[in-house]
């Protein structure tokens, strides 16, 4: 048998298989979330993966999951991320998933949801703000988090992802260093991410999963401002794929 999860995001698409084949990749969504549906489809048929096959079951979950017509199920992002994080942490902890569309805040009590919160109103809390930015500052996102550590955060007041990008053009105009303008964006998403999770009782276990769970220098940064520390996977931004390949085998 088969397990695959696949997790169709705003901006990246991630894949678990599990069973008797073990992989897992990532695509960008792209414009089109049907279209990226079809060519996971089609990796997988390159991985001798038949998803039409009674041996395979498929969870599809993220924003675009009702477009993945092969899938035997759709599973909400909440239920795949605190599955996905179960495995990674264990059964009682918080996990922060920063994702490119929103933010979630999962609490797990042995090993099920028992509470969670969802920033999704506004783009300045979520990997899209950062993307913005580093692309206003003319970096890659991986450059803002080397450069953010090297400089002196410059504060970025706006709320609202459109004023706070007037806010760093003015800074660029006025010929501040990119390195503390670099500081300031990162620091207000945390800023903003942590406000989310002291929403919630904080447990001694944390895990950052999504597309900056990678970014040893933003956990870092979210473990000062919630006073405990944040930890981060190697598969971290697969939480979602994997809880849902997890599914895929318990729900048959």
């Amino acid at each position: 048998m088969n397990y695959i999860g696949i997790d169709i995001g705003s901006t990246a698409s991630k894949v678990v298989v599990r069973g008797s084949k073990e992989a897992y990749f990532v695509l960008p969504t792209g414009w089109s979330s049907k279209e990226t549906a079809q060519t996971i489809r089609g990796r997988l048929r390159e991985m001798e993966i038949n998803v039409e096959d009674e041996a395979t079951k498929v969870v599809a979950t993220g924003y675009g999951r009702i477009v993945v017509d092969y899938a035997d199920r759709t599973i909400t992002e909440i239920t795949c991320h605190g599955r996905g994080g179960r495995e990674l942490a264990g059964e009682n902890c918080m996990i922060i998933d920063v994702g490119g569309q929103d933010t979630k805040v999962i609490s797990l009590r042995d090993g099920m949801v028992y509470d969670f919160l969802m920033n999704d109103k506004c783009s300045a809390g979520t990997g899209k703000f950062l993307e913005i930015m580093a692309n206003r500052l003319g970096v890659t996102l991986e450059e803002l988090f080397d450069m953010a550590g090297q400089g002196t955060a410059i504060p970025i007041s706006s709320l609202c992802t459109v004023f706070a990008e007037t806010e760093i053009i003015s800074y660029i105009g006025e010929g501040r260093e990119r390195r503390d303008i670099a500081a300031g964006v990162v620091e207000s998403v945390a800023e903003k991410v942590a406000q989310l999770a002291k929403r919630q009782s904080l447990q001694d276990k944390i895990i950052l999963t999504g597309g900056l769970s990678n970014s040893p220098y933003f956990a870092g940064r979210l473990s000062e401002k919630l006073g405990k520390t944040v930890e981060t996977r190697e598969m971290g931004k697969y939480a979602g794929a994997l809880g849902a390949s997890y599914l895929a085998e318990e729900k048959g």
